[in-house]
């Protein structure tokens, strides 16, 4: 299983050429999408032909982690004849929202196949995929995506959280913890639900996980110390990761 960083970026950034939180996951012959926010349609586009993906997953209703769909849906409606769809799934409300921000009723459904997203396990194509609400929203969730079937480690995906001690219950020994520290090396903003490196790295070396990749790390906070407070408190490989990453899980 291949883990590709379509888009690292949090709700805003200084660094250029970021792309909002979007993450590829596939093998062979199937792919899953964890959220599409701004800015990540050309850098799939220009990775995996988008009419292809199993389904998309979507962790919770902030725009940085979905308002992607629209430019898919558009993909989808106007360069295929008859049109294509795609399958996503994410939290109650979904589609009225991309409906909402069009003022047109039906938008999402003529290219968007939606369903509800909830705890538990499910299998999407080749993959096992475990959902856990966390701390954030009032529907957030983490997603854990493994082989279906299969005993090996599998990624553990933060979405956003609040609260790192929500996702030990997903990871198994050896997994791929991706996880936010939008608060860099902190501390994180009274009230902002989010995590910090140190709290992802403490969530990973809870869980025995294998290996803690950072992402979706605001502008001002400084990259190197986020690393740093990590691996201060993970003893495992540790790294921030950017646009066009690959990793074998």
């Amino acid at each position: 299983m291949e883990l590709i960083v379509i888009g690292a970026g949090p709700a805003y950034t200084d660094r250029r050429g970021a792309a909002g939180t979007s993450y590829l996951v596939r093998t062979a012959d199937a792919a899953l999408l964890l959220d599409f926010g701004q800015g990540a349609f050309p850098n799939l586009a220009s990775t995996l032909e988008p009419s292809t993906l199993s389904a998309v997953l979507v962790s919770h209703l902030h725009p940085d982690h979905f308002i992607d769909l629209v430019p898919l849906r558009q993909y989808l409606k106007w360069e295929f004849d008859p049109p294509r769809r795609v399958r996503v799934v994410g939290p109650a409300g979904l589609a009225d929202r991309l409906d909402a921000l069009h003022a047109h009723p039906g938008f999402t459904a003529a290219s968007l196949e939606v369903a509800s997203l909830a705890a538990g396990m499910q299998r999407i194509g080749p993959f096992d995929v475990e959902a856990r609400l966390v701390t954030h929203t009032e529907e957030s969730y983490a997603l854990r995506v493994s082989i279906a079937g299969s005993s090996g480690p599998g990624l553990v995906y933060s979405g956003d959280c609040g609260r790192a001690g929500d996702l030990v219950p997903l990871i198994r020994p050896g997994d791929t913890l991706l996880s936010e520290a939008s608060f860099g090396a902190g501390p994180v903003a009274p009230g902002a639900e989010h995590l910090s490196a140190a709290d992802a790295a403490r969530a990973a070396t809870a869980g025995r996980a294998g290996r803690l990749l950072l992402t979706h790390i605001l502008s001002g906070h400084s990259r190197p110390d986020a690393l740093a407070a990590a691996q201060a408190a993970f003893a495992g490989p540790a790294q921030i990761v950017t646009e066009g990453d690959r990793f074998e899980v």
